[in-house]
């Protein structure tokens, strides 16, 4: 169990927070722009915050249909009813110290314990090496890979499923 930190609902204090994160290159593709449909998205009841023991906006979690990219219905991965799409971010501050381990399975641990879920299935952008190998220690597993626009350009995903 990982005690370091507990998942809330996602509030629009917290959600204001995270559209203002900004992460360095290559990850600036995670940039949101704050507006009151990212907001909104924020506060659809599928999003919580992952604080840790001192109280940090560490990251978020959503669970459920907010968690897919388009490109993934026309390749056909949401045709699995029996998983639940996992979507995550990590506050830019914490990303690269080796936490993500962590971080997913305290995610993963939320979902099944407090919302009964057992598969999940989640989407990368398929050049973030990092969050990858993260997910596969975590028993994530690679299916295959799809296009979806993001910001105006086709961007590869990776879809995974545990």
């Amino acid at each position: 169990m990982v005690r370091w930190m507990q998942l809330t609902p996602m509030t629009r204090e917290y959600a204001e927070e995270i559209c203002g994160w900004k992460y360095a290159a290559p990850y600036d593709f995670y940039n949101m722009e704050y507006t009151e449909e990212a907001l909104a998205e924020f506060l659809n009841g599928e999003f919580y915050v992952a604080i840790d023991s001192m109280g940090n906006r560490f990251g978020f979690f959503c669970f459920g249909h907010a968690a897919r990219v388009p490109g993934g219905y026309a390749a056909g991965i949401y045709q699995d009813e029996e998983r639940t799409d996992v979507g995550l971010g990590m506050a830019p501050s914490f990303t690269g110290r080796g936490l993500g381990r962590d971080f997913v399975a305290a995610g993963l641990e939320h979902g099944t314990m407090n919302l009964g879920l057992s598969k999940f299935r989640l989407v990368v952008a398929s050049f973030n090496l990092r969050a990858i190998e993260v997910y596969r220690r975590n028993g994530f597993q690679s299916r295959n890979t799809s296009l979806s626009d993001v910001h105006g350009k086709p961007i590869q995903f990776l879809h995974m499923e545990k």
